[in-house]
């Protein structure tokens, strides 16, 4: 028990006796670095501060106060904003006997479950094994955390052949490194070697994903449903199905898929708030009120409560003209999150969907304008409701408002919204005429880009130009001048630093678009003889 002496354990139970006991069980087990945790807030405040190797927390967090989190909930919020890493241990710990709260805990994928009364041997039996486990995956994690993703996949093929007892673990984290990396083709590759073996039903899943980013969703769509008629409590089957179906232009069969898993696990925030969206999408006001009135309620103790929940409670219910419910949302959103991050822009974009509703249109605009300016000052709205407010500035001929909110998304690359996307939100109002403009701007600012990356290069931060290069790239995708510059950039920083396989494609791809688009450019030569002069460096074999 020696080798436990140096692992850190976080107990969140809000049971003092519990709490006593399952010390004096981690003691026997030769575990001494233990802190306490009473509720989810305490847990997350504990866990910004310091990592922490294992995690035994009670589901019942609310055992005794009757509010607060719950113990999946605990997890869902951990897990969507990375407190804990992939090699942190986390066991749930539950008397529980009822199915959906059993499920949705598993679902969450924590290391193990309990269920109480436990002794001491099962305790440390399942902590051993997640130890142990962790142990043969470690190598490949802390590799992937240094960006070293090569190496962590090398690592991962080493693991199995050296531990085959954890094969399994380890195919699967290597088939998710070359999905972080955009090998969708050797990531499938990995998973059909696992089915091949034994049916397993994240391999399956993971073989869906695959496909779904490979565009053939089909394939994809045929896995799903029969790995879900086989194994129907495999909970993201469901999600990832839906996300085919949506994508199909099926929403109503996606919202009627999520309707079946929130039927099964109950609990899950995530899925309830996509629920919503969908059945808002369709015209089901009755499913989408019932979905986000179920979001703001669970999310009601978190730590990390996003204003926007209440925005697509107050939307449904406006669409349902019950505008006395609606402004009660807008009542609840002051009282508890006016301290939150995209409070001020949420508030007065809530405030002017009711006043649109009744007809007070200069309520309406005075609300879409204080809605943008708080977006200017502070950019914590998603992208999604920053589309959204741009729309409804475009519907009151708040142009100038509209293409500002519009300018905020672009600028920010990892917002997912490419200005051809951004566009499209002037072309479906029906306002080309503010196409040109817009243009205008996003080209100046990836000319001011340009200038900054080259001040970084000449100070020698050859990673900081490449992706500030990507940044301008991001805001002119198709101007020649930023392609060049930035196929330069990246091949800059390999010659200087080593292969990097993503920004080698990355080059490749600029080339391609240079060469379709002028195939007489100055520099295309160049850069061409520069990638192939590195490939040949670094041994890079010819695809």
């Amino acid at each position: 028990m020696q080798e436990n002496a140096n692992l850190a354990v976080l107990v969140v139970d809000p049971n003092p006796g519990m709490r006593t006991s399952l010390q004096n069980m981690l003691g026997l087990a030769g575990i001494t670095k233990i802190e306490h945790a009473v509720n989810a807030n305490t847990a997350i405040r504990q866990l910004q501060q310091r990592a922490f190797d294992i995690i035994l927390c009670e589901y019942d967090l609310a055992s005794g106060a009757g509010e607060g989190q719950d113990g999946q909930q605990l997890l869902e919020d951990l897990r969507q904003h990375r407190l804990i890493t992939p090699s942190t241990i986390f066991i749930m710990l539950t008397s529980e006997a009822e199915r959906d709260k059993v499920v949705s805990a598993a679902e969450l994928a924590p290391t193990d479950y309990l269920l109480k009364p436990f002794t001491v041997e099962l305790i440390s039996t399942r902590i051993k094994r997640a130890l142990d486990r962790r142990g043969a995956l470690l190598p490949a994690w802390q590799l992937a955390a240094q960006g070293r993703l090569r190496e962590a996949i090398l690592a991962c093929a080493n693991g199995a052949q050296a531990q085959p007892r954890f094969a399994a673990d380890l195919a699967r984290v290597r088939a998710e490194l070359h999905t972080t990396l955009g090998e969708h083709a050797e990531a499938a590759a990995v998973y059909r070697d696992v089915l091949a073996e034994r049916p397993l039903g994240w391999a399956a899943l993971g073989l869906a994903r695959t496909l779904l980013a490979l565009g053939q969703g089909d394939d994809a769509r045929a896995i799903l449903e029969e790995l879900l008629a086989t194994n129907p409590r495999l909970m993201a089957g469901y999600d990832l199905l839906a996300r085919c179906l949506e994508a199909d232009g099926e929403p109503a069969l996606a919202q009627s898929v999520l309707a079946d898993a929130v039927a099964i696990s109950p609990h899950v925030v995530g899925r309830l708030r996509k629920l919503g969206e969908l059945a808002l999408a369709t015209g089901d006001m009755a499913v989408a009120e019932t979905s986000f009135r179920q979001v703001v309620g669970k999310a009601r103790y978190s730590a990390f409560r996003d204003p926007e929940d209440h925005i697509s409670l107050v939307k449904t219910l406006v669409a349902r003209g019950d505008l006395l419910q609606a402004s009660g949302a807008i009542r609840d959103l002051e009282r508890t999150l006016r301290a939150a991050p995209g409070y001020d822009a949420c508030h007065a974009y809530a405030n002017a969907l009711l006043h649109d509703k009744t007809g007070n249109s200069g309520a309406a605009v005075a609300g879409l304008q204080n809605a943008v300016s708080a977006v200017r000052a502070n950019n914590a709205l998603s992208s999604g409701l920053k589309l959204e407010l741009a729309r409804a500035c475009l519907a009151h001929r708040l142009d100038e408002q509209a293409a500002g909110v519009m300018l905020t998304v672009v600028n920010d690359a990892s917002s997912g919204v490419s200005p051809d996307q951004a566009m499209t939100v002037f072309v479906n109002a029906g306002r080309t005429d503010l196409l040109d403009h817009m243009d205008q701007q996003l080209k100046a600012q990836a000319q001011i880009l340009l200038g900054v990356a080259d001040e970084k290069r000449n100070m020698g931060d050859v990673r900081g130009a490449v992706q500030t290069l990507r940044e301008a790239l991001h805001l002119a995708p198709r101007n020649l001048q930023v392609m060049a510059a930035t196929a330069g950039g990246i091949l800059r920083q390999i010659n200087e630093l080593g292969w990097d396989h993503p920004l080698g494609q990355t080059a490749a791809g600029l080339l391609d678009g240079i060469r379709a688009q002028d195939a007489q450019h100055p520099r295309l030569a160049t850069l061409t003889e520069e990638y192939q002069a590195a490939r040949r460096k670094y041994g890079i074999a010819a695809t």
